[in-house]
């Protein structure tokens, strides 16, 4: 699978990549969001790939393309640059036009962000939201958040899309303090594909193909001090998002420490890092000999590692495991499932009723987390927010019947 859809990468139209609402998230890399576009499942599903992070620890973020009866399913919006627009004309052309936006969840801003930009760009395509969907820190109308009330609609309140073609389940709702996390996931029946947002994540050694387009973040992390120069190689490209995948999932990972400021100065500014691509070799991390011990629990060799992102398996469901419980019981009842889709890091993944199955013995067959390594950052912040009261003692606390 991850066939390339065979449409040219131009590197030279920079402004073709463009997105210049990145201020209202300024995530890297900021207003110039390379696309990757693939095809994922043949004649059925496609997908479109940006990178979003922060000071070089980025992941790829996925806009999934499915079809369904008449035409296309856009499921987690993203940047609409033109680079991205034009593809999805050409898909347009070979299967129908695009029908309908999905926002699957309730909390993620990431995919929030994007939606008021590709609802306008497809202005006859039907909106569908998650429940509950909320904003910080004031919670405002959709039309104040650019999202045309007209011709939005709210997932399970008023109906589902495509029934002909999908099945639809709910993971939450959950009471965050702040507001709900929900995500609605969808089972795609023609490709037998099960599309998810945040809830799993499948990560692999290999780095993303993405990369390919500038592996500047995996290089910046492959290194052990700021004086050690760029240098593009598969070993330095592995080791850097390693790294990278240890810092997106855990924060601040337990294998990592701030060297003095006067260390990190002193091999600044050298000659090969002055540039700011290099950060003019400003780099505050060093890394202890064992931190790839770190990596058993997140990322497979050959085949991506399925599991829950550790930052919401901390932060969202300690007090709520019998929701995801409930949530991977669905998924283990969809019969003919084939591939997971998520909404980052590896797709499509191999995944069928005895994997979910799996996952859930795996999961609830040993300690949730732990209070210490890895885990002492995420730990050390659930517990600040428990104790300030931002997060409240019960998550379904709102929700019961």
């Amino acid at each position: 699978m991850n066939k390339s859809s065979g449409l040219t990468y131009r590197k030279d139209y920079i402004s073709e990549q463009r997105w210049p609402w990145w201020p209202l998230l300024p995530l890297y890399p900021y207003g110039r969001r390379r696309t990757l576009f693939k095809e994922l499942i043949p004649d059925q599903i496609w997908s479109f790939e940006q990178l979003q992070g922060l000071y070089y620890v980025a992941v790829p973020v996925r806009l999934t393309v499915v079809k369904v009866a008449g035409g296309l399913m856009l499921f987690n919006p993203l940047p609409p640059t033109t680079e991205l627009l034009e593809n999805m004309t050409s898909l347009q052309k070979d299967y129908g036009p695009v029908l309908s936006i999905i926002l699957p969840t309730a909390s993620g801003l990431e995919h929030k962000i994007s939606l008021p930009a590709l609802s306008r760009a497809f202005p006859r395509a039907e909106l569908w939201v998650s429940p509950g969907l909320w904003s910080f820190p004031f919670d405002l109308p959709l039309d104040f958040l650019g999202i045309p009330s007209n011709r939005t609609k709210t997932l399970f309140k008023d109906g589902l899309p495509h029934e002909d073609s999908c099945t639809w389940f709910s993971l939450g709702p959950l009471n965050l303090g702040l507001g709900r996390f929900q995500e609605i996931s969808c089972f795609h029946k023609l490709s037998k594909s099960i599309l998810v947002t945040d809830a799993l994540v499948g990560i692999q050694a290999e780095p993303p193909d993405l990369f390919e387009l500038d592996p500047t973040p995996l290089l910046f992390h492959s290194r052990e001090k700021g004086s050690e120069p760029l240098i593009d190689t598969i070993q330095a490209r592995k080791k850097g998002w390693a790294r990278l995948v240890l810092f997106a999932s855990y924060l601040r990972p337990g294998k990592l420490s701030i060297p003095p400021i006067e260390f990190v100065l002193r091999n600044a500014f050298r000659s090969g890092v002055r540039s700011p691509r290099a950060h003019f070799g400003i780099y505050p991390f060093s890394w202890n000999e064992d931190w790839q011990e770190s990596l058993k629990e997140l990322m497979g060799e050959k085949s991506p590692l399925i599991n829950i992102a550790p930052v919401l398996k901390r932060l969202v469901f300690p007090r709520a495991k019998d929701s995801f419980s409930k949530w991977l019981d669905q998924i283990s009842n969809l019969k003919g499932l084939r591939w997971l889709i998520p909404a980052h890091y590896s797709a499509p993944i191999a995944f069928n009723p005895s994997d979910a199955k799996r996952l859930k013995q795996k999961l609830f067959s040993s300690a949730w987390t732990s209070e210490k390594g890895d885990w002492s950052f995420l730990d050390g912040l659930d517990r600040f927010l428990f104790k300030n009261g931002v997060v409240p003692k019960d998550p379904l606390e709102g929700f019961k019947d």
